[in-house]
């Protein structure tokens, strides 16, 4: 059985920074491709926010562009988003999702204020 479990959300000023991350447990190569998505309050869908591919290649949502970074440890047991810049329109929960095995963490919070 695998386990995603986030952690390092929080409440910020806008302008300021949060590392998320994401540990990967349980069955190997669902490690492979993994993403970020979140939900922001008020019933709105959740929507991609960045993905990494067994290669290693990026991508990420146009609203966060610039200011958002993903990346895994050497191990590939960690998933990370780095998020500068933030903005209010930032806040939302967060969740990794391993695309290889469809499997979804429990999420974490992250609020911007202005």
């Amino acid at each position: 059985q695998v386990q995603l479990v986030e952690s390092g959300g929080g409440s910020v000023q806008a302008g300021g920074s949060l590392r998320l991350s994401c540990g990967v447990f349980g069955y190997i190569g669902c490690e492979a491709s993994m993403s970020w998505y979140r939900q922001a309050p008020g019933g709105k869908d959740r929507e991609f926010v960045s993905g990494i591919d067994i290669a290693g290649r990026t991508r990420y949502a146009d609203s966060v562009k610039g200011r958002f970074t993903i990346s895994q440890d050497n191990a590939k047991s960690t998933l990370f988003l780095q998020m500068n810049s933030l903005k209010p329109e930032d806040t939302a929960m967060y969740y990794c999702k391993s695309e290889r095995c469809n499997y979804w963490g429990q999420g974490t919070q992250v609020t911007v204020s202005s």
